[in-house]
């Protein structure tokens, strides 16, 4: 009696996914793909599609940072908008997601502080293209950056956090001259992929202003418990804010070397980077 074949085909290379998310070892039913594998990939492209869609929940964030407590500065959040009214206008209007509608310039006026001496941070949340990314990583992030930031003893004034809706990247420098702010970190969803619609994306600019390219910013990227972990995130993240202030520069002039230097903590001198 003949034994019956499988349905699937398996893949040699199967066994690799053990160690990358990638669509690799499929294998097949017949000269298609399996049954399996097709409705799996339709999730994942659903999965990415809504990450684009789905509108940032700005309350709930605004609840996860009061819980956040000491860790952030004396004024409360704010919520801003950008130029883009809409999701849609956001998508096919790059340009209005990196400026501030005239309602929260006006907001951001009364928060410029007059010159303590101290370099200012800014910190900017914004949705970016992955509203699901900002939901699940951004507070989680934020709350290790800034545990490790007191720690370090780094001398920084940190202005109000600010969550952003319908912001791109660039709309992080128009908030850090507004403020006033040294630098500024902004903290957003990335363009989400069939493997990663959660990752989360950290810029950092030193002397922030209106118009800067994307040659003057740093970029921390896939930040996620699946990929970069937000203690090994803000180790790079403290370093670079580190020496953007001690050679004034960032972007392509400013290097990552976090794989060559112990950053130093208070009563934690280990790096992450290196292990």
């Amino acid at each position: 009696m003949n034994e019956k074949k499988p349905l699937v085909t398996e893949n040699l290379w199967r066994s690799l996914r053990q160690f990358t998310d990638a669509r690799i070892g499929l294998g097949r039913a017949g000269v298609s793909l399996p049954t399996s594998e097709h409705l799996a990939f339709q999730l994942a492209h659903a999965r990415a599609r809504d990450a684009v869609h789905l509108p940032m929940d700005s309350e709930r964030l605004l609840e996860e940072l009061r819980a956040l407590g000491n860790l952030l500065p004396a004024q409360a959040p704010l919520v801003l908008k950008s130029r883009a009214e809409n999701r849609q206008v956001y998508l096919q209007r790059p340009d209005l997601g990196r400026c501030l509608d005239p309602e929260s310039a006006a907001q951001l006026a009364a928060e410029a502080a007059p010159d303590s001496g101290s370099p200012r941070l800014a910190i900017v949340i914004a949705d970016g293209l992955s509203s699901s990314a900002v939901q699940s990583n951004a507070v989680p992030m934020l709350a290790r950056f800034l545990k490790d930031l007191e720690a370090s003893e780094e001398d920084w004034e940190l202005a109000p956090v600010t969550i952003v809706e319908q912001g791109r990247v660039a709309i992080g420098d128009d908030i850090g001259e507004r403020l006033g702010a040294s630098a500024v970190v902004v903290l957003i969803g990335e363009r989400p992929g069939l493997s990663s619609p959660d990752s989360l994306g950290i810029y950092l600019t030193w002397a922030p202003s209106g118009g800067l390219t994307d040659a003057r910013r740093n970029c921390i990227s896939n930040v996620r418990p699946a990929g970069l972990g937000f203690d090994q995130a803000s180790q790079r993240l403290i370093y670079l804010l580190r020496e953007a202030q001690r050679l004034g520069i960032s972007g392509v002039q400013l290097k990552d070397r976090t794989e060559e230097v112990v950053i130093e903590t208070s009563g934690n001198n280990k790096n992450f980077l290196t292990n």
